[in-house]
């Protein structure tokens, strides 16, 4: 009897960690997708922003969609400030994703004075730059586990 016992507590115990390993593998996976997700967008409005910087100059409408553009951009970026919940194999490149989007979330704050958008701010800041860098990053991102 307390053979049958001795095993089901092993038994027990092996499910339980399986399932944990289970669960961390599932929040990185989410991590990861979430991660790309965000990069993905950043990548977006770099590789719409020229076109809309060079139009805005002369219509007001284009520099309002590109205005709720960049305040769209800053409310992903704060959100992806925000997570929490960092599997430990990506703890170290989440710090450094978190700082460039500190950074990128300056950027944005200082062409977007008071509300409104300064397009020869937009067109000399360093977003495009930093942009740029995050997309380097997400390489290593999707490696994680490899």
């Amino acid at each position: 009897m307390k053979k049958i016992h001795f095993f089901l507590i092993i038994a027990v115990s092996l499910i339980l960690s399986a399932c944990s390993f289970l669960g961390e593998v599932n929040n990185s996976i989410d991590y990861v997708n979430q991660t790309t997700d965000h990069i993905n967008k950043l990548n977006t409005f770099a590789e719409e922003a020229p076109q809309l910087i060079e139009n805005a100059a002369n219509d007001l409408e284009i520099k309002k969609e590109l205005e709720t553009k960049l305040v769209t951009l800053k409310q992903d970026i704060e959100d992806f400030i925000q997570i929490n919940d960092v599997p430990s194999v990506a703890k170290d490149i989440h710090q450094e994703l978190v700082a460039k989007n500190e950074l990128l979330l300056d950027e944005i704050n200082k062409v977007l004075q008071s509300g409104n958008l300064t397009l020869d701010k937009l067109e000399n800041s360093e977003i495009f730059t930093t942009i740029t860098e995050l997309t380097n990053l997400l390489n290593r991102i999707e490696n994680l586990g490899q």
